[in-house]
């Protein structure tokens, strides 16, 4: 059984079609990307599984649960809405760590706040901080504030965050597109060693080597559809759609 399955999601804001009957399936230990141009409605189909939009039409499912589905409103309640959320992990292009709190205190803080429903002391939740920070390779990092790190520190910082939660589905949304190629090396090298440990990914990026070898599948969007999907080398390397070949060939010429 498929740990995602999205079926038919349509976006509007306004008279603006963002989305255009969305599906794919994806399975436990999977990583994903998806690729596009900006505007391409990449984020925004990020932002509909992580509940942060409401989609217009269509279902998300994990696990088998239908955990939203646009034609049943006892699926949208707001209380129900935010645990949901917690299937998913989000991390964000922009890091959006909080600046008054310590690396160490960026990645427990939600944790903590979940702690009487977990179950865990405080202790607990600091020790898996920390064994979080040294898989980041930043176990001496732990009380530095977010000012103190370098972008590619912050952004395994926001890593750590979202894997602290223990998603079923970690979420990137262009991770490295406000780092350096210096800094781009760490965070990928990050997200390699996830999809190494079968960690259940979809990955949004602009880097197509990085989605080539790292993805088990790869999804093309243009203008709020999907234009081409399936195996990474396929689709990247020798694509069917004319669409999908322009777009490349465009990424080509760039680098």
């Amino acid at each position: 059984m498929a740990i995602l399955e999205v079926q038919n999601i349509e976006k509007h804001f306004g008279s603006t079609k963002v989305l255009t009957d969305i599906s794919f399936s994806l399975e436990e230990g999977q990583a994903l990307s998806i690729i596009g141009s900006s505007g391409s409605g990449k984020t925004t189909l990020l932002r509909c599984l992580n509940f942060l939009e409401k989609p217009d039409k269509g279902r998300i499912c994990v696990r088998g649960k239908v955990l939203f589905d646009a034609g049943d409103p006892s699926t949208q309640l707001e209380g129900e809405i935010r645990k949901k959320r917690l299937h998913f992990g989000l991390v964000f292009q922009s890091f959006n760590l909080f600046p008054q709190y310590t690396a160490l205190q960026n990645i427990t803080l939600a944790r903590e706040l979940q702690a009487r429903e977990r179950g865990e002391t405080k202790a607990q939740i600091e020790a898996a901080g920390r064994e979080l920070l040294s898989q980041m390779g930043l176990s001496d990092r732990a009380d530095h504030y977010p000012h103190q790190l370098s972008g590619g520190q912050q952004q395994r910082v926001a890593i750590a965050r979202a894997l602290a939660l223990q998603p079923d589905i970690l979420c990137f949304d262009e991770p490295t597109s406000a780092l350096d190629p210096e800094l781009t090396g760490e965070v990928l090298r990050v997200i390699r060693n996830l999809a190494e440990k079968k960690t259940t990914m979809i990955i949004v990026t602009h880097e197509m080597a990085f989605a080539r070898d790292v993805a088990d599948q790869v999804i093309f969007m243009d203008e709020g559809i999907i234009v081409e999907q399936g195996d990474p080398h396929k689709v990247i390397d020798h694509p069917k759609e004319d669409r999908t070949r322009q777009f490349l060939s465009r990424y080509t010429e760039r680098n």
